[in-house]
């Protein structure tokens, strides 16, 4: 089958469908790869690349898209575009079905296949991998900041100076999601100070994990939509979330909103008061622009000044950073078109039972299948063994029972003399050395139990002890009490003190190194 890649034809549109990289591994699935020539020119990769990956290069999109069985896209296509497409051919890329009815009706009457990579369940774990929107939404957040530092004019990190002192930029982030965190990690990094919101209560620890503060609305309501969405929030808790943003929009100097609801208008968080009440020279960036956007006087497409105010609404961010966002979208319909080619034949089989696959295919030989059914329930969790039953208390007399006063007497008794029998009849030296012994086991014992591990865990700090008696005994054994009867150490006791030494030296310098590479870690 042939994989056709066609430009895109939407004004300012400079993203590609897919990149040389990502042809090599199509063609090692089978596939032969077709591109219209130009296609990858603002994301800079020429024709010369495409054609060295192994693709053909052809000169126009009517020859494109007659030729392919399966066609690549980022945009959904024009009224022109499926004109020129082949009955019963394969479309792949953001289709938005829930906004242009009349595009499914266009490709219902073509009797075309038509994955929508925007439909894909990202519940699904297994489907991370072809989850095109958190890629795009993450580069269009990083961007959001790009363009809001460009509006600003100021640093976004504070410093002295000998010329005065500059305060940290103060950035507010309305909407916690993949973009909304892409925003919060950049903004922080680059030293604002950055404070946020999102009606899902969750992601409050993702948000300080990046460097910002969590902003929470006065009001209790669960906000998760499901599918990684939020939903339409109550009277109360909008009344309650305009008072917030109301307060953080007069305290800061860059708001940025990134609020959506999929098959909805983009809900209006920043009121033109708010716009009113913030500092002149301050800016907002609005990536809701393309669904209307989330401030009152957004223009979609443009940057304007309102009250002093910047206001950028470009419904392009992720074609401002052509050549990362191309080839991650790349990489995203790479891994859907191996999970549609498991055999590496070069033929697409779209598997219906496949519950990833099944959802993003919103038309299948012409026939419409959006919406897609909702998910299985995961299996419930298999029921837990009962507890086994307690043991029955045992006799006073049974074989557990605790030893009785008479049996413990009889017991010390037979070690007394077992102890008085050593001490009459065993050698003077033998009970020198038998002293010794037990005082170094309770000596030892308390010594590792006790050290208190600092720069290392309390198991390296318990080897560490055990290695430095062990090398302690084993200088003693080399010393003079070691000595032989000809002045000298026995051969045996000589080698073995020596390899113990060695062993504990490898044992305690080796812990040490090992500490410090893993201390070194955490540094950055």
């Amino acid at each position: 089958m042939l994989i056709g890649v066609p430009a895109e034809t939407l004004a300012g549109e400079k993203r590609v469908a897919t990149v040389p990289d990502a042809v090599e591994k199509l063609i090692k699935l089978g596939f032969a790869v077709a591109i219209q020539s130009g296609a990858g020119d603002g994301a800079n990769f020429s024709d010369e690349a495409y054609r060295a990956a192994g693709a053909e290069v052809l000169p126009d999109a009517a020859s494109l898209w007659a030729k392919s069985d399966i066609v690549f896209k980022v945009r959904p296509p024009s009224s022109e575009e499926v004109a020129l497409m082949r009955d019963g051919g394969t479309l792949i890329g953001f289709i938005w079905p829930a906004q242009n009815p009349q595009l499914m009706e266009q490709l219902k009457a073509k009797k075309a296949t038509v994955l929508a990579i925007d439909c894909l369940p990202r519940t699904l774990s297994r489907a991370q991998k072809m989850d095109a929107l958190t890629s795009t939404a993450g580069v269009s957040g990083y961007r959001a900041v790009i363009e809001a530092a460009n509006a600003f004019g100021r640093f976004f990190n504070g410093q002295i100076t000998a010329a005065g002192k500059v305060p940290p930029a103060r950035v507010f982030i309305a909407g916690a999601g993949v973009a909304g965190l892409a925003a919060i990690g950049t903004a922080a990094n680059l030293g604002a100070v950055v404070r946020a919101n999102d009606t899902r209560a969750e992601v409050a620890d993702q948000v300080k994990s990046l460097g910002g503060e969590f902003v929470k609305v006065d009001y209790e309501e669960e906000g998760s939509g499901g599918g990684g969405y939020a939903k339409v929030m109550s009277e109360g808790f909008q009344a309650a979330q305009r008072q917030m943003y109301a307060t953080e929009a007069s305290n800061a100097d860059i708001i940025i909103t990134t609020a959506l609801i999929p098959g909805k208008p983009a809900p209006k968080l920043i009121t033109a008061e708010m716009v009113q009440s913030m500092k002149p020279g301050s800016v907002i960036v609005d990536m809701a622009g393309e669904q209307g956007g989330n401030c009152e006087l957004t223009v979609p497409g443009e940057a304007v000044v309102r009250h002093g105010v910047t206001i950028v609404g470009y419904t392009d961010l992720p074609s401002r950073l052509a050549k990362q966002s191309s080839t991650l979208y790349a990489t995203n319909l790479l891994r859907l078109t191996e999970e549609l080619c498991k055999a590496k034949d070069g033929v697409a089989v779209v598997n219906m039972e496949d519950d990833a696959i099944r959802g993003l295919t919103v038309a299948k030989d012409g026939e419409i299948t959006w919406p897609a059914p909702p998910l299985k329930a995961p299996p419930a969790p298999a029921p837990k063994a009962a507890a086994a039953p307690m043991p029955e208390k045992k006799s006073a007399h049974g074989p557990g029972a605790p030893m009785s006063g008479k049996t413990l007497s009889i017991v010390f008794a037979v070690l007394a003399v077992l102890f008085w029998a050593i001490g009459a009849y065993a050698p003077a030296a033998f009970l020198g050395h038998l002293t010794v012994f037990v005082l170094a086991c309770f000596i030892g014992y308390m010594v590792v139990w006790n050290v208190t591990p600092s720069l290392h865990t309390p198991l390296m700090s318990v080897t560490n002890a055990i290695s430095s008696i062990i090398a302690i005994g084993a200088l003693i054994q080399i010393a003079p009490p070691g000595m032989g009867e000809n002045g000298r150490p026995d051969t045996l006791i000589l080698w073995l003190a020596f390899a113990a030494l060695v062993l504990t030296g490898i044992n305690m310098f080796g812990g040490f190194a090992v500490t410090k590479r893993m201390l070194a870690m955490f540094r950055k």
